[in-house]
């Protein structure tokens, strides 16, 4: 599977992106997908992911209640919608997807598990 992540940017604080990931190369009937996020000198952390086959989702809940993860089945594409941004929402943010061997798998934050990575898309928010 391949995954191609758009939409970051500069954007002032208190202001919105939405981050597209669209995934080719594979069926994602039993895939999970979801976004990490490595800011400047820190580690790489969770921020959402979404299981393909029901629509489940599990967030970091630092971030719940700002960003949102959401997929479009037809576009093989999951958003994710960042509002109310602030100057610590700055980071790479990347796309990632995990293969299942069946379509009711435990959604995990753990980045280890998740083997295909798309290249990080950049926001950055002004303060």
């Amino acid at each position: 599977v391949q995954l191609q992540a758009s939409g970051g940017g500069l954007v002032q604080a208190g202001g919105s992106l939405r981050l597209s990931c669209a995934a080719s190369g594979g069926t994602l009937s039993k895939y999970h997908m979801g976004w990490f996020r490595q800011a400047p000198g820190k580690e790489r952390e969770f921020v959402s992911a979404i299981r393909w086959s029901d629509g489940d989702t599990v967030s970091s809940n630092s971030l719940k209640g700002r960003f949102t993860i959401s997929k479009d089945n037809a576009k093989d594409t999951i958003y994710l919608q960042m509002n109310s941004l602030q100057s610590e929402d700055t980071a790479l943010y990347y796309c990632e997807a995990r293969s299942t061997r069946s379509f009711r798998v435990t959604l995990t934050r753990e980045a280890s598990v998740y083997q295909y990575w798309g290249r990080g898309t950049l926001v950055t928010v002004s303060s």
